[in-house]
């Protein structure tokens, strides 16, 4: 199990990225044998439903008040001027207090009297902690410091995009928190110097990244004797600047707040960066020079079985998903082959994959390494995504209120090829979902691809499906803010398949080959991820097989390999989900009939939050049952 409030990071930045609760086989037969032998009257289900749903929304409120963050990023300033504590300890009484819930739960509610949408939210519950529960002998074994989900950038993204500041209290938290970022950066420093003495470090790359991203992170005033305020100096001055031009505050009162956010910018925070990048520098010659899978690490067998099932939902072993992957990436080429002949390319596939690499300046295929290509790019994934709302009306009954905007990452953090990835808004729409993209290397964004990656990232993936789970009514809120990586990913890869059934979608033949090339990525995916942490590949025969699979950029490749080196199993995510919504929509299809409709069924799928796999299943059988009685 990583550290929880890396865990919350990750369901927070979804690139394609996150690990969440998932099916367990001990809860479901505890479900069953639970289960009515007779149906309830239905106004005794509802009210034992009602009493859950009330309990629930109590239980929620204490866990959320646990995450300062967590509040944060739901757009409230509850306990505004503090950072989650990360230590062992507390993610022990977490783990513990959940437990206890799970007890009281069972002792408090009757399971037999519950509507099948109460069994539902009863359920999770209990599988949320049994995944924590199951995750607890790993709780060393995760990466504290890595490249893809790392604390050290999240934590100057969280005070310059997510921490608002509209009063002079709110500064003052700020402040407050910058303090408590250093706090928090020295006690996983201290984890990963726990971890490392088990014999469990981050491949050498990662330190490497790391090192430079923190650095970069601490360049500037007040950090050195540099005239050019630092990333985050300047985003407080204009935080500061904002409350005077709104006459909240005073100049005077403005100048006290910039010499205290400098104070503990260089005092807490930037000590506490500094001290990261020497415990990465004095450490990383202990790290091995060939990077390699976690089934090198203590318990690495162990470890990424129980990172396979938390994040596909499934009891799939690692040989199930490399053979599915293997036979995925056989189909999909064979798709590919037809979209070559179609272009007139009398050459090999392969030969195929090579002329669109190689054709880096050539406009058709990729936008100019500028400042205006950079624009282009956003001003072009925009349009995309404003083609596609005009379809959405006809796929979906329920559509999402929360707007999104598309933004370039922020230069400390963003990384040539790197996967462009998913923010989500406020709950209550007050701050628009983003679609990040990484822009630093044009040559590694083919322009293929751009509209593919919209689809997933924006509409109908990622931000629809969160925007709507925030936007649900009638369920407990736990699990409108719940997620199933399976879940969650498998229908933002489902979505770009979905985008192909709409019209004015993937109208020349690049970008439908764009289209392919983004699925056969994830069907990559399988095989690579398991490869490298069951089969013992090395990263140069993950890459070999990516590259002899795929158009994308060298580049793309190599940073995508080092990707699932970080973060086992999480790659394996994307293609399992999606199989699995395509397997229940056909299963409608062929029971329902004529009555099939695609957006009821649609808003089946969004309707519940993100469950696990099973639990889905479990949702659309029950669809079905209904609109069959109907």
């Amino acid at each position: 199990m990583r550290h929880l409030l890396l865990a919350l990071l990750a369901c927070l930045f979804i690139a394609s990225c996150g690990n969440q609760p998932a099916t367990d086989s001990s809860v479901a037969e505890t479900a069953e044998a639970a289960a009515p032998t007779a149906a309830e009257p239905v106004a005794e289900q509802k009210s034992e439903t009602e009493k859950l749903n009330e309990w629930f929304e109590v239980k929620y409120e204490e866990e959320l008040m646990m995450s300062p963050i967590g509040l944060t990023f739901q757009g409230r300033k509850e306990r505004y001027g503090e950072i989650d504590d990360v230590s062992e300890a507390a993610q022990l009484e977490q783990i513990e207090w959940k437990g206890k819930t799970v007890e009281e739960m069972k002792s408090t509610f009757d399971y037999a009297k519950l509507t099948d949408d109460g069994k539902l939210s009863y359920d999770l519950w209990a599988h949320q902690y049994q995944m924590a529960l199951d995750g607890k002998p790993f709780m060393r074994r995760g990466y504290v410091f890595e490249q893809m989900n790392g604390s050290h950038s999240f934590f100057p993204t969280l005070m310059m995009s997510f921490h608002k500041v509209e009063s002079e209290q709110d500064m003052k938290d700020y402040v407050s928190r910058l303090s408590g970022i250093g706090v928090v950066i020295n006690e996983l420093i201290e984890q990963a110097k726990l971890a490392a003495s088990e014999g469990v470090r981050s491949p050498r790359f990662a330190y490497e990244i790391v090192a430079k991203e923190a650095q970069a992170i601490i360049t500037g005033a007040p950090f050195d004797d540099s005239t050019d305020d630092s990333s985050l100096l300047a985003d407080a001055k204009s935080k500061v600047a904002a409350l005077v031009e709104a006459e909240t505050i005073t100049q005077e009162q403005a100048d006290s707040l910039v010499v205290a956010a400098s104070k503990a910018m260089k005092d807490d925070f930037g000590t506490a960066y500094q001290n990261l990048i020497t415990f990465l520098n004095d450490d990383i010659s202990n790290t091995s020079e060939q990077a390699q899978g976690v089934h090198a690490l203590p318990d690495g067998a162990a470890y990424y079985e129980y990172r396979l099932k938390s994040i596909t939902t499934t009891d799939m072993t690692a040989d199930e998903i490399h053979e599915l992957g293997l036979a995925e990436v056989k189909r999909i080429r064979a798709q590919m082959e037809e979209i070559k002949e179609k272009d007139g390319f009398t050459g090999t596939l392969q030969e195929y994959f090579a002329y669109i690499r190689d054709s880096k300046d050539d406009e058709k295929f990729y936008y100019p390494n500028t400042d205006e290509g950079r624009q282009a790019y956003i001003d072009d994934a925009t349009a995309a995504l404003d083609i596609i709302k005009q379809e959405l009306p006809n796929y979906f009954g329920v559509l999402p209120k929360a707007d999104m905007v598309v933004k370039r990452v922020e230069a400390f953090r963003e990384q040539d090829g790197a996967p462009q990835h998913y923010y989500p808004g406020t709950p209550d729409g007050s701050r628009p979902g983003v679609y990040y993209a990484h822009l630093s290397d044009m040559k590694a964004m083919p322009k293929n691809e751009l509209e593919v990656i919209a689809y997933h990232e924006g509409l109908p993936g990622h931000h629809m499906q969160i925007s709507i789970a925030q936007e649900l009514e009638g369920i407990p809120t736990f699990r409108t803010q719940a997620g199933s990586t399976a879940y969650i990913e498998g229908w933002a890869l489902y979505s770009e398949a979905l985008a192909k059934e709409m019209p004015n979608t993937f109208t020349t033949l690049g970008s439908d080959f764009g289209r392919l090339g983004s699925e056969i990525w994830r069907a990559i995916r399988l095989v690579v991820d398991t490869g490298m942490h069951h089969k013992k590949w090395t990263q140069q025969q993950a890459v070999d097989f990516f590259s002899a699979n795929s158009p994308a950029p060298l580049e793309t490749i190599e940073t995508e390999v080092r990707r699932y080196l970080v973060i086992p199993g999480q790659a394996t995510a994307y293609k399992i989900g999606m199989i699995d919504i395509q397997r229940l929509r056909k299963m409608a299809q062929d029971e329902l009939g004529d009555k099939f409709d695609i957006k009821a069924f649609h808003d089946t799928i969004l309707g519940g939050g993100a469950l696990p796999l099973s639990m889905l299943e479990r949702q659309v059988k029950s669809w079905i049952a209904a609109t069959k009685a109907s």
